[in-house]
């Protein structure tokens, strides 16, 4: 893809072109999908408040903020938006031919037993927790994605943040995305005996949504359009030739 006509094109009409926020190059970040709703910067790396990666809603309606007020339910459910797409066409565009098999990247599910979860969970933080009895959410960002989380056990209790670190604690890679919700099932004496994770989005979600940003395009809307999308605020500005 990277040295396709269409990219070498896009190079020639944007040469000299730089994305800027107020008279500075923007740090533009990018995800694969946001699940729906963009990330901020403050909630997956240093408490830094960058006013163009702020939380967007991944639609042509509800670009300029998002007004989702349960973001739980909102994980739960499939809403519209640019990256709720499986049009095989425009993904060819954005993933490597590796990830395109993977078609649950806008919802997901990952199912544990008691057993699976309190080794990988033990193994990760190197700390034995016993029964792993809850996993409670305790900061999200805008887009839902957990900043913070606590892990209860029978043994002990430790809380990790941000969300790379509780990406990786509970996968034995790491999970999509940290935007997710818990249900702990067959509780038996208070032990959960499974917990199923329901998730929204693949990657960090600040800035550019990869899948949305192909969609839109597909959609007609100009390069300028989308990259001023999802960096609000922000300028793009010709400095050399």
């Amino acid at each position: 893809m990277e040295t396709s006509p269409h990219v070498a094109k896009a190079i020639k009409y944007t040469r000299g072109q730089v994305l800027t926020y107020d008279g500075d190059i923007c740090d533009a970040r990018f995800s694969k999908c946001c699940g729906g709703i963009t990330e901020e910067f403050e909630y997956c790396w240093e408490n830094i408040n960058k006013p163009y990666l702020k939380s967007v809603r991944d639609s042509a309606d509800m670009a300029e903020a998002h007004d989702v007020k349960d973001l739980e339910a909102f994980i739960r459910t499939s809403p519209d938006a640019f990256c709720n797409t499986t049009d095989k066409a425009v993904l060819s565009q954005v993933l490597n031919d590796y990830d395109q098999e993977t078609t649950d990247f806008y919802r997901w599910h990952v199912e544990y037993t008691q057993e699976q979860l309190k080794r990988l969970i033990a193994e990760k933080l190197k700390m034995d927790f016993g029964d792993i009895l809850d996993l409670q959410p305790v900061e999200r960002g805008r887009s839902g994605r957990l900043c913070r989380l606590k892990i209860v056990g029978s043994e002990r209790s430790f809380t990790i943040g941000k969300e790379l670190e509780i990406r990786r604690a509970l996968s034995e890679t790491h999970l999509y995305s940290s935007a997710f919700v818990v249900d702990k099932l067959d509780v038996k004496d208070g032990v959960p005996q499974k917990f199923r994770l329901t998730g929204a989005g693949w990657g960090h979600g600040v800035g550019m949504c990869q899948i949305g940003a192909a969609v839109m395009g597909a959609n007609g809307y100009s390069y300028d359009s989308i990259l001023l999308h999802y960096y609000k605020g922000a300028e793009i500005k010709k400095i050399y030739k």
